[in-house]
């Protein structure tokens, strides 16, 4: 893979995504626009962007983006502040890429995303990969991880610093398609679905996250 995109790169998968990409051989370059500045890296393009005004560039036409762009309604302060970044943000990045002829897509989505839900993070999950199927990527994959399990988070999520406990306490008895799923596994299935471009849309649900 020449050039592989990364959207999101600061995020709790994003950044699984990122570190992953720069160590694999097979990826030339990655270009990763955030809003504050990475470390930098020899493979490492690292434009700095806002994501309300995006800007024309050379770096838009890839072979690949992996998509890991997303907030919380607490951080963004409002039900339409958390769709414009996880839904608005997310089709502006990819029209963006697909006009420049970028062919593959994969997207860090949600378990239970659905258009038709009546939560609000699921619904704006599933109206995002609505949009994107819409825009006529050659391949498409929506990966759909559960509770993301990755470490201590820069943000405080109480709720889910509590739910991840009662997950991996009664993990025995969960089933594989709810279990809390490790950042690494989610980073690697996004990688995984961009390296082999199936054709047309597909979804990895969270029982066939695997660790790598």
């Amino acid at each position: 893979m020449k050039r592989l995109l990364i959207l999101g790169a600061t995020g709790l998968v994003g950044q699984q995504v990122l570190a992953q990409a720069l160590a694999d051989p097979s990826v030339a370059q990655v270009v990763a626009p955030t809003r504050r500045t990475l470390t930098p890296h020899p493979k490492l393009l690292n434009p700095t962007v806002d994501f309300k005004a995006l800007p024309q560039a050379d770096w838009w036409a890839a072979d690949a983006v992996v998509c890991c762009l997303g907030t919380t309604l607490k951080l963004a302060g409002s039900p339409a502040a958390f769709r414009e970044v996880d839904h608005d943000h997310v089709l502006a990045a990819a029209r963006m890429a697909q006009a420049a002829g970028t062919p593959t897509f994969a997207l860090n989505s949600s378990l239970g995303a659905s258009a038709g839900s009546g939560n609000l993070y699921l619904r704006t999950k599933g109206e995002t990969e609505v949009g994107l199927a819409a825009l006529g990527f050659a391949s498409l994959t929506l990966v759909r991880p559960s509770l993301l399990d990755g470490g201590p988070r820069p943000d405080s999520r109480l709720g889910e610093a509590v739910g991840l406990w009662l997950f991996r306490l009664a993990r025995p008895l969960i089933p594989a398609r709810y279990r809390a799923v490790r950042t690494e596994a989610v980073a690697h299935a996004l990688l995984q679905a961009v390296r082999q471009a199936k054709p047309g849309r597909c979804w990895v649900e969270n029982a066939e996250i695997t660790p790598p």
